[in-house]
């Protein structure tokens, strides 16, 4: 083989000859302009140049996924990309958080962030553009804009959860942390693995890190050995702030239950022989560091007069044109939190035990209080109860959390003088209850006789017993 270079005045020539068996030879030749390039580097340099990826592609619209079972809104937290970042496929966009859960949505392209649709602390809705994103030339090529347009809303259980829940953890020694706290960490120099983590399976929330670094920057009182005069007090001022975050949500709930004719019904129950019960089951699992409250009786006899009254148990359309009957008893109990109120549920209640029912309404006020209730927790809810006699209520009117159609709030427990069935005054223990349902499907009638049979299982615990083997 022989190359020669030839240098001419406007081009380099390089010429490849290559001999062949016979009297014939193959010439090829390469002209490069010399005003353009001026060595064989500068040829590789360009040609890695336009072999780098181009992102001059398609603008699509990426939706908000479904993060949950009847959550159509929620409150954009925190923002974890911004315009013209450079994001691949399952990269995490933003932190979200409904009344119910909180959530991390994914990015379905690789590609750049052009836009994004919403502030901190607005409020998002689900199949509303969320972000846009210039998707790279090279995944335009390969999909059709039906189905780019297509990609950026899941349809199906499987590509929701894959966009609202954080990636599975790989390997043993890895710290549960989501991307914020990472985040956070990087910015301070933190060690994640000095840090406990107070959520689910260890996971370290953003309270945690924060309460870190509370811990570590503050600085010990100094007691002055002078005492000075008191400041005058300050004058009290008008303040005024925005409703967002939960507050705007439960705007929203709220308002669409105000929409609904709601029928009340208020009765008191003789907690007496339930108290009873309730003192011999705690001897039975003193050891077993099991918290029985008279929760669990309350639902469990709620649970069985569904079994006899399954209209109070349904859901119904916005509409209100069809009814569907639940055949789980999901029932929901609202807990008070400092991110405000949530209504996780105890699932199949119609087969759980007293204990069982224990054990799980333990499980779900923890996580309610730490923030870290996920979306299982919260979704399928069939029946709800408010328990306002924990901050001393007798009687309430609670209101009906759409799609369901009953509602019911226990006060408080308390001694008060009752006729006995000789006709003498005794001491008797009575909790007052108070209901609310949709009397667009439910009449009256139904609801006073629903609470006399859930009445008559605790009034006669035994009975409640009977039904449950």
């Amino acid at each position: 083989m022989l190359r020669a270079l030839l240098r001419t005045r406007g081009a380099v020539k390089l010429v490849r000859r290559v001999s062949v068996a016979g009297d014939h030879a193959i010439q090829r030749s390469l002209i490069f302009s010399s005003r353009s390039i001026s060595s064989v580097g500068d040829i590789w340099q360009k040609r890695r140049i336009h072999s780098s990826r181009n992102y001059n592609g398609k603008i699509v619209t990426f939706n908000l996924p479904d993060v949950g079972e009847a959550i159509m809104t929620v409150v954009v937290k925190e923002w974890l990309v911004k315009p013209n970042d450079t994001v691949a496929m399952g990269d995490p966009i933003c932190e979200v958080q409904s009344d119910k859960s909180a959530a991390t949505i994914y990015c379905p392209h690789d590609g750049v962030i052009k836009e994004l649709m919403y502030e901190v602390d607005d409020i998002a809705k689900k199949d509303e553009p969320l972000v846009t994103i210039e998707i790279s030339g090279e995944e335009e090529e390969q999909s059709s804009s039906s189905s780019i347009q297509e990609s950026a809303v899941p349809t199906s259980k499987k590509e929701v959860e894959s966009l609202s829940s954080p990636p599975a953890k790989s390997g043993s020694g890895k710290v549960l942390a989501t991307p914020t706290v990472r985040r956070i960490a990087a910015e301070n120099n933190i060690d994640l693995f000095l840090i406990k983590g107070t959520g689910d399976g260890g996971r370290i929330l953003k309270e945690d890190i924060l309460k870190y670094i509370d811990s570590k920057t503050a600085a010990p009182a100094v007691k002055s050995s002078v005492s000075l005069p008191a400041p005058p007090p300050a004058m009290p001022l008008d303040r005024v702030e925005p409703i967002k975050g939960f507050k705007m949500i439960m705007v929203q709930t709220m308002t669409a239950s105000g929409q609904i004719p709601q029928f009340g019904y208020c009765d008191e129950v003789l907690m007496d022989e339930v108290m009873q019960l309730r003192n011999e089951i705690k001897d039975l699992v003193k050891d077993k560091d099991i918290k029985i409250t008279f929760m669990p009786f309350l639902i469990k006899a709620l649970s069985m007069a569904l079994k006899d009254y399954p209209i109070l148990n349904a859901h119904v359309d916005p509409e209100c044109r069809s009814i569907t009957y639940r055949a789980d008893h999901n029932i929901g109990m609202a807990v008070d939190t400092p991110q405000g109120l949530v209504v996780p549920n105890v699932k199949c209640v119609q087969n759980r035990s007293l204990i069982d029912i224990a054990v799980e309404l333990h499980r779900l006020q923890e996580l309610s209080i730490k923030g870290s209730l996920a979306p299982a927790d919260i979704m399928g809810g069939t029946f709800s109860v408010s328990n306002i006699g924990a901050v001393g209520g007798t009687y309430a009117r609670p209101l009906i959390l759409p799609p369901e159609v009953c509602i019911g709030a226990f006060g408080k427990i308390q001694a008060v003088p009752k006729f006995n069935d000789k006709g003498d005054v005794v001491k008797s223990h009575v909790m007052y209850v108070s209901w609310s349902a949709d009397h667009r499907v439910i009449e009256g009638a139904e609801v006073a006789n629903f609470s006399n049979l859930w009445r008559k299982y605790l009034e006669n615990p035994t009975s409640l017993l009977a039904h449950m083997v």
